[in-house]
This record gives structure tokens, sequence and C-alpha cells, in this order.
């Protein structure tokens, strides 16, 4: 079966396009974080918490500067890591990016974490690229329905939040423990 995210048209006329750079976050991720708000996303979950970057052509292009922006807000020993999130950061237009992105994240900055949130699931995303370069991957939908305020870096209940690293040594889901 083919996974979701190849059914959906590949390709955008333009770059990847973004809508922040938010730096100094606590909410994303382990630590203080810079974080990379990406354009377009393709699951428009009822009661999402940023529809404003569902728009694939939203946003501004990713350019040299603000990869610039991304790095400086990296380069504080204060700053645990960077987490990419939108949007999707796996949308057809997106994951290719966002892989040559965090290739260079790693190398660049071994110390620090890379955390993703997508809206697709673990099985589907398995196999693309990005995901060796990822610590933690918070995968699922948000459920409206499943939606509780209390859970950490995640906002229902059905999502998870994946050790990718340990989930790919055993070949069996690994929970990130907090």
């Amino acid at each position: 079966m083919m996974p979701k995210w190849q059914k959906l048209q590949k390709g955008n006329p333009c770059k990847m396009r973004y809508h922040n750079i938010t730096k100094d976050d606590m909410l994303n991720g382990d630590g203080l974080r810079a974080v990379l708000w990406v354009a377009g996303c393709t699951h428009k979950c009822k009661g999402c918490h940023n529809p404003v970057t569902w728009d694939i052509e939203g946003g501004i292009p990713f350019d040299e500067a603000a990869k610039e922006e991304l790095f400086e807000a990296l380069k504080p020993d204060y700053i645990t890591g960077v987490t990419f999130s939108g949007g999707d950061p796996l949308h057809p237009a997106n994951h290719a990016e966002v892989a040559v992105l965090a290739k260079e994240i790693r190398e660049t900055f071994p110390e620090k974490t890379i955390w993703l949130y997508t809206g697709f699931c673990w099985d589907e995303i398995k196999t693309l690229d990005v995901v060796k370069y990822c610590d933690v991957i918070v995968d699922g939908p948000f459920v409206q329905e499943e939606f509780d305020g209390k859970l950490h870096w995640k906002g229902s209940k059905n999502q998870r939040v994946i050790d990718v690293q340990e989930t790919l040594r055993g070949n069996e889901i690994v929970l990130h423990e907090f």
C-alpha cells in the first residue's frame, strides 16, 4: 500500500515556505528551542492551533537569510535544539528540503536535538530520509475529540512522542521519556 504522503500532489513551484522562526520556545520539545514553522498542511485537523500555516503558498520563501536566522538562533549553548512544525514539515513539497536542513543542522550542531511534528503516522513516514536525522517525532493528526491540555508535547491522546533513534534501532516504536 502506498503511503498517504506519496499519494499527495508532489512539488511546488516555489521553494519551501515558512511563517516564522520562534526563538527561545519552551512549548515544542525539551528545553529552550528554535522552531521553524513551515507552510503547507493537507491534514487540516479540526481545532488545529495553527491553520494559517495550511496553505502551501502561504508565508514567505525559506531563503538563505531565513536559514542564517535559524542557525543563529541555534548557536547559544542554552538552546537545546530545533523543532520543525507548521503546517507539516513532511508535506510532499517540504520533506526533501527539511531533510537537507535537518542533515546540515545535525552536522553543524551535533549536540542539539531535532524534533519534528507531523500529522502523518510513523508507518507512513518511517522510510523518509529526514527521519534518520530526528531525535523525536510527534506523529499523527490532531484529533479535537481526544484533546487533553495536560499532555506533554502533543495535543491529542492519539499522537505519539516517538524516540526516533531507539525506534529505528529496535524496529518497534519506543516513546520518548520525559
